[in-house]
């Protein structure tokens, strides 16, 4: 079988972006999107500087997360290795960019021009709105390769059949070809010279390899050396803030949590008070306002419909199908009166809540979202700001005490559980490393999920139990700091996995050197 891939020789490539260049010409990619660019690497102090240049872009993963993402199934991988983009499918949700270890998709809202007012006449000649709105990013030119591969020409031999960023590489740093095939030029480069992929512990499998060091003496005399945080000057390669999620997803997974639990902390207090109705319809509301806004934020609204295409992977189309139960059963059962129909309600509320945990663990290129205990997180804080709204609308309704008395044990429960799982969550963020910027997020300021703010909830909880007013601002303090800790999860603490070199090159007659993954930090 074939499986295409790059080689990139780090001790050739001199930085001159001539590849960068290559594509943006052969592809006509909008001002400021490059499908293929050069990373400059320089650490050090005069005079021991080490300096690199990486050339990266879409990996082509054996194990694409975007692929898995895909809501729409526009995402696709080919035989052959090479990922694709349907960009008649795409909505434009750019869940596939927020999944990408490598920054390789890009979404371009609007057309534009390079010099911001009227375009050039090869602008407009060349603009393609079929890729506005939705997802982009290299595709190795494949219409090179397959009309080569009719006139039967060799990719990554013949030019003609080859990517234009390796035909036009002037330091003969680029090579493409065949890794199946073990007598081609990629697979004789691998096994003569020493090399690595770009976060390979991700079990994305890229395929762009990088050659580091010629083999000298013993192969296993340089072992790649450990990651170290933080370099000077290395800005444009560290770490950065996502933009593709803004405040609109993050509404999404504020109210949809606070609506299905508020449902479900509703419909268990029915088991020993009265049916707040009112709370029923107003949880349907919240999910509904968390739905509308992240219809807002994708790039083709019209096509929502293809969110539902792919059920067997994405964790958004499940998401979409637990939401679209959660309000028939809960309409029905609202309009009815029909506790049955409640209790189903319920269920597929929970199902929805668990897809929007495994919504965000399912994105590989945000650190804070991939973490196993981010899925119960998310999951807990929903129920507690649910019975925390709960709370304040049987306080100001007049519930019997016993009954209020009930539903704040339950509430302070169920922020002691809340407290547990961020605690074992950070910790857990903190051991295996993470952007320097996501924690100082995560512990900024008051209304979070710390230890202070939980203590002060709990404590007004316990007076709440015989003040109503206390109990009031605790619940609304715990509904507050949930909103905000998700808030901040999706727009303020949502730092990109930045890109990591395993092993300087080596320069000269010098043998390659330590790594670097800028950014990173364990706290």
């Amino acid at each position: 079988m074939t499986r295409w891939a790059i080689v990139a020789d780090l001790n050739r490539c001199v930085g001159c972006q001539t590849c960068t260049s290559a594509c943006k010409h052969a592809n006509a990619t909008a001002p400021g999107i490059q499908w293929r660019k050069v990373l400059d690497f320089e650490v050090g102090e005069f005079p021991d500087v080490s300096r690199a240049f990486l050339p990266v872009g879409c990996m082509h993963c054996d194990e694409p997360p975007c692929l898995d993402v895909c809501p729409s199934t526009a995402t696709g991988k080919r035989d052959d290795g090479i990922v694709t983009i349907d960009y008649d499918k795409c909505i434009g949700c750019a869940y596939c960019a927020v999944a990408c270890p490598y920054q390789a998709r890009f979404r371009v809202d609007a057309p534009s021009s390079a010099y911001k007012g009227r375009k050039m006449r090869h602008e407009v000649l060349r603009e393609d709105p079929t890729r506005i709105g939705v997802a982009q990013k290299c595709t190795l030119c494949i219409d090179r390769i397959d009309d080569g591969m009719a006139q039967g020409l060799t990719p990554g031999i013949d030019a003609e059949a080859t990517p234009a960023c390796v035909n036009s590489c002037i330091a003969g740093a680029l090579y493409m070809g065949d890794v199946d095939d073990q007598d081609s030029n990629v697979s004789k480069l691998l096994k003569e010279n020493r090399h690595f992929r770009m976060h390979e512990d991700l079990g994305t499998g890229p395929g762009i390899y990088y050659l580091y060091d010629g083999e000298i003496g013993d192969s296993s005399a340089i072992e790649p050396a450990p990651m170290v945080a933080e370099p000077a000057g290395l800005a444009a390669v560290s770490s950065q803030l996502q933009t593709s999620w803004d405040w609109r997803a993050a509404a999404n997974f504020t109210f949809g949590g606070t609506g299905t639990g508020l449902f479900a902390a509703t419909v268990l207090a029915a088991t020993f008070a009265p049916m707040l109705w009112v709370a029923q319809f107003l949880a349907m509301a919240f999910v509904g306002v968390g739905l509308f806004c992240v219809w807002l934020e994708i790039g083709r609204p019209w096509r929502f419909l293809n969110v539902f295409l792919h059920a067997k992977r994405s964790w958004m189309t499940r998401e979409a199908i637990a939401a679209g139960a959660f309000f028939a059963f809960g309409g029905l059962g609202w309009l009815l009166g029909s506790v049955p129909l409640a209790v189903l309600a319920v269920l597929s509320g929970f199902v929805f809540l668990y897809c929007q945990g495994r919504m965000l663990n399912a994105a590989k290129g945000i650190p804070a979202w991939r973490q196993k205990g981010v899925v119960s997180l998310l999951f807990s804080t929903g129920l507690t700001e649910g019975a925390g709204l709960l709370a304040i609308l049987v306080a100001i309704t007049g519930f019997e005490g016993s009954d209020l008395r009930i539903i704040t044990l339950m509430l302070i429960g169920l922020v002691a559980l809340r407290h547990i799982l961020w605690r074992s969550y950070r910790t857990a963020l903190g051991e295996v490393g993470a952007p320097l910027g996501t924690f100082n997020a995560l512990d900024r300021g008051y209304l979070n999920l710390s230890t202070v703010s939980q203590t002060v909830i709990l404590v007004l909880l316990v007076v709440g139990l015989f003040n109503p007013i206390a109990l009031i601002v605790a619940a609304a303090l715990a509904v507050v700091t949930g909103w905000a800790f998700k808030f901040t999860l999706i727009t303020k603490a949502a730092f990109n996995q930045g890109f990591a070199i395993e092993r300087m090159p080596a320069r000269g007659a010098g043998k390659s050197a330590t790594g670097i993954k800028p950014g990173w930090t364990t706290a």
